[in-house]
């Protein structure tokens, strides 16, 4: 019953009446209202209340491994482990955690390393130096012994094996460069329960691919091509083996790809016509903005006056004005760019706020954007 719809007003202050009427009283009763009146008084002192300390979800580990994993030194992968040497919390291939960085910043990174060793976690980062700073920091800061926070794991690429979730006969994974992190843990997965797979591994050219050495251990299952020596891939030579009837990719298969968006575009063409293969991806940018159009977003607080294009997401318009607004995913799953707003309707794009959020005028500002002309951004 809803309690608060349909309150409690008994104002019984006397043990009831015995059930079949031979005392006034219920003898049982009686007495275990006589007992309570004494225990609990003479409890509370000995059993007193404390304060507990919210969980905010933020776990501090130590970085025990710093690791170069590409011939281009451009990729470094790190290893961390509970200060103590305690289990980790568990996690699923596709999973990836929020480094809490010491400059404030906050990034994902997908894990990479075996989900069944509950001790460590490991992430693999390339150097980009005209990025938003996170890559360069994690180079040239951490190293190891370094303590810092995260928070997750959490999962955004979820796999789902033939046989266990997925109704796919075979399983096709594609990387390109650093898109290979989420990739690793999978195919291991794949392996470990004897399926049907191959992947495409593609990068600019052999040096700058990471964890070579790591994936040469599935043999003829992975095939490697680098742009410089064998051009783009195409559709076909991403997706693997077609049928020569056909001279399609036979039906029954289940596509897994972390890449640059035009490569996950191009494939979601491809596939568009194609609702017998499951496709599923994850970015490591931005997704591009669709239906956008032109409005104006205002700083309450110093009311300047921001156009945000068309084609342009609210939280690049925002860094223009305020470089340091805090960011992390920018696909809208992570909630680092959540700001309130004060005025306007707002087409909200993401799948994470809750209805009381969406009412209180919350919004996360690197996917969603305003219904009319106009936002008035608590900021």
């Amino acid at each position: 019953m809803n309690q608060r719809a349909h309150p409690h007003t008994t104002t019984l202050t006397s043990p009831p009446p015995h059930l079949y009427g031979r005392w006034r009283h219920d003898p049982l009763l009686t007495v275990g209202t006589a007992i309570s009146k004494i225990w609990w008084p003479l409890w509370r002192p000995l059993s007193p209340l404390h304060d507990t300390v919210a969980d905010n979800g933020i776990t501090v580990v130590r970085v025990v491994s710093r690791e170069v994993v590409a011939e281009d030194e451009n990729v470094v992968a790190l290893t961390f482990a509970d200060p103590d040497g305690g289990l980790l919390q568990r996690w699923h291939a596709g999973a990836h955690l929020d480094l809490l960085l010491p400059s404030g910043r906050m990034r994902e990174y997908s894990l990479c390393g075996d989900p069944a060793d509950q001790y460590t976690y490991r992430i693999a980062v390339r150097r980009i130096p005209d990025g938003g700073g996170g890559s360069i920091e994690v180079h040239d800061t951490l190293k190891v012994g370094d303590l810092l926070s995260i928070k997750g794991p959490r999962n955004a690429f979820p796999i789902s094996l033939p046989g266990h979730g997925s109704a796919a006969t075979k399983l096709r994974f594609i990387a390109a460069g650093i898109g290979i992190t989420p990739i690793l843990p999978m195919l291991a997965a794949a392996e470990r329960f004897g399926l049907d797979w191959s992947m495409i591994y593609t990068g600019r050219s052999p040096e700058s691919i990471p964890f070579r050495d790591e994936v040469a251990r599935f043999g003829d299952k992975v095939t490697i091509r680098t742009d410089d020596a064998d051009g783009l891939p195409t559709m076909d030579a991403l997706l693997g083996d077609v049928d020569p009837e056909t001279g399609r990719v036979p039906s029954g298969l289940a596509v897994y790809c972390c890449g640059p968006v035009p490569m996950l575009e191009s494939l979601r063409r491809h596939l568009a016509d194609r609702p017998d293969i499951e496709l599923h991806y994850e970015r490591f940018t931005p997704p591009p903005v669709e239906n956008g159009r032109e409005f104006i977003a205002t700083i309450a607080s110093t009311g300047a006056e921001i156009t945000v294009g068309a084609t342009e997401s609210l939280l690049s318009a925002v860094q223009r004005e305020i470089p340091s607004v805090p960011y992390s995913c920018r696909q809208g799953f992570c909630g680092t760019c959540k700001l309130g707003t004060l005025a306007g309707a707002i087409d909200h794009r993401d799948n994470i706020l809750t209805e009381p959020e969406r009412a209180a005028g919350q919004i996360l500002t690197c996917v969603s954007r305003a219904q009319g002309d106009h936002l008035t951004l608590d900021l």
